[in-house]
């Protein structure tokens, strides 16, 4: 059996039984390798099996920590994208990661061709709306966060959940002197500002939709990207309720 095919059985098998699995065993050799992973644990547990032929998944993660570092996509398994206000608390969760973020939804279809000649200006042009979402942060690997960077990427960069705010039309912000006030449970709150990695949440697109479109598949119009945390990666606890909120944005709740 190959690295890939192992790693993929091994995830698969940990999110039936609900239980980690250590990543020590796991030595993917490179992004492509994860991105394998990825696609094989999403046919195996058949998340996207509903999509017309041609046509690539309707939800993403993309982000990294700097805009010198090579951004990294994964695509969500769609029963697990809710709408604010979300109840989570019957979800099999091992870590409970807050990231507060901004979703895009993509107005036009995008094959690989039109994906191509993109840049950030032409990418964000494409964008009909936005909100705010909380991505919820899990990892099947025994390790959590301490796994292995391309373990983690093979399981979808650590996704565990995406709750999706009220979308509201999209128009060019102050990204810089963006807001962010996240509580969560009786703490005090905490507020940020202008605090996302890349300095604009578009600025993933260009690369996401050139990866999405890998292998002759289409992006769809209606297509949600959610963009990285502007809040680091706090815990919460079970039965927290979790409040992310951008003003001028809206906000998202679990």
């Amino acid at each position: 059996m190959s690295i890939i095919d192992d790693t993929v059985a091994r995830l698969v098998a940990s999110r039936r039984q609900g239980q980690t699995t250590t990543a020590g065993g796991t030595p993917l050799p490179d992004a492509e390798a994860a991105y394998a992973v990825q696609a094989g644990v999403g046919q195996a547990l058949g998340w996207f099996a509903g999509l017309a032929a041609g046509s690539a998944a309707h939800h993403w993660k993309s982000g990294g920590p700097s805009r010198e570092a090579v951004l990294t996509h994964a695509a969500l398994p769609p029963h697990g994208v809710w709408t604010s206000p979300a109840d989570a608390r019957e979800w099999p969760f091992h870590l409970r990661g807050i990231e507060a973020e901004v979703a895009l939804r993509i107005s036009q279809d995008v094959d690989a061709e039109r994906a191509a000649a993109l840049d950030v200006g032409s990418a964000t042009e494409l964008v009909d709306g936005m909100c705010v979402s909380i991505e919820l942060v899990d990892s099947r690997w025994t390790e959590g966060l301490e796994a292995p960077a391309l373990a983690k990427l093979a399981d979808l960069q650590s996704h565990g959940a995406l709750v999706l705010g009220e979308w509201q039309p999209f128009a060019p912000r102050d990204w810089a002197a963006q807001r962010c006030i996240v509580n969560i449970g009786d703490r005090p709150a905490m507020a940020f500002q202008g605090t996302h990695s890349l300095g604009d949440p578009a600025y993933v697109l260009p690369a996401l939709l050139r990866h999405a479109t890998r292998g002759g598949a289409v992006v769809r119009a209606g297509t949600v990207v959610t963009t990285g945390t502007w809040c680091g990666l706090p815990l919460a606890h079970a039965g927290d309720r979790v409040v992310a909120q951008f003003p001028g944005i809206g906000q998202a709740e679990v």
